[in-house]
């Protein structure tokens, strides 16, 4: 335990110095002044500056869910209620494993470099790092290829979901010319430094994912079921797999564990944190998509985004426009280390100018903007990117990662983390990282990428590449000239 200690009191040492740089606090100055320090309420405090436990819980929990909270109930249709509340529950459960072993890792990285002597004043430390120090070379490029690609997607996902809510509410314009607008307006996270000042944002984001889940919820049961309603999923492989990685990308959005983890003043309670985060996801959820499945059955199968079955009333309306500030709100979480990864790569990582490093990061926006426009299969490629890019990022790489790590004897000795109290024991461990391996392997990257490549694919023959608006209505004909 004292080895623990030690590793603790380095890492929260470290992290009030190089928070002073990044907006998170100021340098060690002894426990009570330190104390003091976060104690006092300022406005740039309240609204700026985040690092707490909450902090991190708030971040998790509105990063966790955003418009895939739109996307369950088309799950639902296709896997039917009983498998999408299964599945639900399981990957949720999956997903907070993985979690804690990524934090675990992190923990590991951090503190046997500071023993080594390595500050990180200034700098942000990224999975790829993590994986880099513990394992070699090799596990960093897959880690960074792995994470980029679904951190750019989930990006474009965000873009594409902004377009296709705002339809609901003013189709003048086309869902393509919205994506245009909103990646505009999406480029502005440019401006925000890191995840220490995410503090407010988490805090309405988490505000507004919570009001439009129950406003679908409550909408659906006072619409109540449509006349001749169907509930026949699972028809298909296809579908029955499709949805179930859309729920395994659900759950899959602890990409950015670590640099959440690195804003923290005390990264070791992050340990938790995550599964936290799920149970309160759950409570949106499982109401939302189990009530707009049993008003609409069938019907979603040709609506990926619940708006577009809900009713058009005032309620609705607001749902809509606080989903696109949330939508805004989760762009910046998935780009934000994307930004970090490329100002290290061009050398503008330890720049303290906040104008000089949001120029330095523009270039990242603009291949999300051409991809979103490229692909604007809202829905589909939710299950794509989860089967293809979110088993490995958030399930595979860290079980595998972990095994790796303390594979030795020596290594789980002196270990900066031992195993969780309510499993003490290595091999109980292996045997679920196993178990997780195996399973994502086989049924999230094997059928599901199958499944979801397929459902993909035949989007892009239904409605072509840079579809103008992907699931709008048809325009109405013109009445004919009377005779």
């Amino acid at each position: 335990m004292s080895g623990q200690k030690q590793a603790e009191d380095s890492i929260i040492s470290s992290n009030f110095i190089e928070n002073e740089h990044q907006g998170g606090g100021k340098e060690p100055v002894g426990e009570e002044e330190e104390e003091e320090d976060h104690s006092v309420f300022s406005m740039s405090n309240i609204l700026w500056h985040g690092g707490s436990a909450w902090d991190a819980w708030f971040s998790c929990s509105s990063n966790q869910v955003a418009q895939v909270l739109l996307t369950l109930p088309y799950s639902f249709s296709q896997l039917g209620m009983v498998s999408g509340v299964v599945l639900q529950v399981f990957y949720g459960l999956l997903g907070s494993w993985t979690a804690y072993l990524i934090s675990v890792l992190y923990i590991e990285y951090r503190s046997r470099k500071e023993k080594e002597g390595v500050s990180f004043k200034n700098h942000v430390i990224q999975w790829f790092e993590v994986l880099d120090g513990l394992l070699g070379p090799y596990w960093k490029a897959i880690g960074l290829a792995f994470n980029c690609t679904f951190l750019l997607f989930g990006s474009v996902i965000q873009l594409i979901a902004c377009a296709s809510n705002i339809y609901y509410i003013n189709d003048h314009l086309d869902k393509r010319t919205w994506t245009y607008i909103f990646g505009a307006c999406c480029a502005t996270t440019v401006f925000i430094p890191s995840f220490h000042n995410y503090r407010i944002w988490s805090f309405l984001g988490l505000g507004m994912t919570t009001y439009t889940a129950w406003y679908m919820a409550i909408a659906a049961l006072i619409h109540g079921q449509i006349d001749g309603v169907q509930h026949s999923g699972p028809k298909k492989l296809v579908l029955y797999f499709t949805g179930a990685t859309n729920i395994l990308y659900t759950f899959g959005g602890h990409a950015v564990t670590v640099e959440i983890m690195h804003a923290m003043w005390k990264p070791r309670k992050f340990k938790y944190i995550y599964l936290a985060a799920t149970m309160y996801v759950f409570t949106l959820t499982l109401p939302s998509a189990s009530a707009v499945y049993w008003a609409f059955g069938d019907k979603l199968l040709d609506h990926s985004n619940a708006f577009s079955l809900l009713p058009k009333t005032r309620w609705r309306d607001a749902a809509v426009i606080l989903m696109l500030i949330h939508q805004f709100i989760t762009f910046g979480f998935a780009c934000t280390p994307l930004y970090f990864v490329w100002e290290k790569v061009i050398g503008m990582h330890d720049t303290k100018s906040i104008f000089l490093r949001a120029l330095a990061r523009l270039p990242v926006v603009i291949p999300i903007w051409f991809l979103a426009i490229i692909f604007p299969f809202f829905g589909p490629i939710n299950s794509a990117v989860g089967a293809l890019l979110v088993s490995f990022t958030v399930y595979i790489i860290p079980a595998l990662a972990h095994m790796l790590t303390y594979r030795k004897a020596s290594a789980r000795q002196n270990a900066a983390e031992k195993p969780p109290r309510f499993l003490p024991s290595w091999t109980a461990m292996y045997v679920i990282n196993v178990f997780i391996v195996i399973w994502v392997l086989v049924v999230g990257f094997g059928f599901g990428g199958w499944a979801s490549v397929t459902n993909f694919v035949r989007q892009i023959d239904t409605f072509g590449l840079f579809a103008k608006c992907y699931q709008c209505k048809p325009p109405a004909k013109p009445p004919l000239p009377q005779h």
